[in-house]
């Protein structure tokens, strides 16, 4: 086994006798990274930040991210709280040191490759659940919508959605997240603090989508990534490849039985995130707080707002056939 990995068989040991335990795996001059056995029952990876880092913040609920003093330094610790599955978890954390230490990703690249490995080898076999579908299907409506300003090209790269970053695009100017229900009102569940809290200075816009079933007429999902997929091949060939692997990330298997029909239950509704907003972030929550809160996810309402006149562009024209 690589030496920056810890075998199995001496974890084991040390759970077994309910022992605890450190294994440092980065080189003596290197930025600590060290694989720890906490009062014999708890895993944990730690992760020594830099000063420009933060402790990454997963869309996992099973996966734990702090932000901790540890032997004098700050740091990540990686964790979880789920019983009985230390020997997965295991190979998670050994997995996770190995693309830091031997490929040299930063922790939460190496953190967010790592989940989306083994996402996709389960998504292989099951492809997606029926929100995730909805919810592909109403970033697809928003990245059209920003190629009819901004071309195919620009389009595509902009779209984070499928990498896991905190936002679903990335303009040149502001931040984009979209949230697509089904149901009636325009309730959508946010996940994580991360998800409404604005990058620096660059402004956060919120879309709302509002799909429902349309009997023989919209689209299905199938149908709709073929004409996303026709538009970019005639007018940006060359973001062909970027767009298919951003379609494999985030799960979607080709449907040829796809016969679930959508269209909008009303027009988009896109808002900016400010202060006023109903939200909880990690810029409005006081750090005594924040460091002790884990694992969010809350639902917000946004009955009865009307989004302002100056709705930038890119964004005015989201809609399904």
């Amino acid at each position: 086994m690589p030496e920056n990995q810890v075998p199995w068989t001496n974890v084991e040991h040390y759970l077994a006798n309910r022992l605890a335990t450190s294994y440092r795996l980065s080189d003596a001059a290197a930025p600590l990274v060290s694989y720890e056995v906490e009062d014999g029952k708890r895993l944990c990876l730690y992760v020594e930040l830099g000063p420009r880092e933060s402790a990454a913040h997963p869309s996992h609920e099973q996966v734990r991210v702090e932000e901790i003093r540890h032997r004098g330094l700050r740091m990540a610790r990686l964790s979880t709280s789920v019983p009985g599955v230390e020997r997965d978890f295991h190979d998670l954390l050994n997995s996770v040191a190995d693309r830091m230490l031997v490929h040299g990703r930063p922790f939460d690249r190496a953190l967010v490759e790592t989940l989306e490995a083994w996402e996709s080898l389960l998504r292989r076999r099951r492809g997606l659940d029926p929100r995730e579908r909805t919810g592909l299907l109403g970033e697809l409506a928003a990245l059209g919508s920003v190629a009819g300003r901004l071309g195919w090209a620009e389009a595509v790269r902009c779209w984070h959605g499928p990498h896991r970053e905190e936002h679903d695009f990335a303009l040149p100017d502001l931040d984009v997240e979209v949230k697509t229900t089904t149901g009636e009102e325009p309730r959508h569940t946010v996940h994580g603090l991360g998800q409404l809290t604005p990058t620096g200075s660059r402004p956060l816009w919120l879309v709302s989508l509002g799909l429902t079933r349309a009997g023989s007429g919209g689209t299905t999902l199938t149908e709709y990534v073929e004409e996303v997929r026709a538009r970019i091949g005639d007018e940006a060939p060359e973001s062909s490849s970027l767009f298919e692997r951003a379609l494999r990330r985030t799960g979607w298997v080709e449907d040829r039985h796809d016969d679930e029909r959508w269209r909008m239950r009303r027009a988009a509704l896109a808002l900016l995130v400010t202060p006023s907003f109903p939200r909880l972030g990690t810029d409005n929550l006081p750090p005594q707080v924040r460091q002790r809160v884990h694992d969010v996810r809350y639902e917000i309402d946004l009955s009865g707002l009307v989004a302002p006149q100056d709705v930038p562009a890119p964004l005015s024209a989201i809609r399904l056939p």
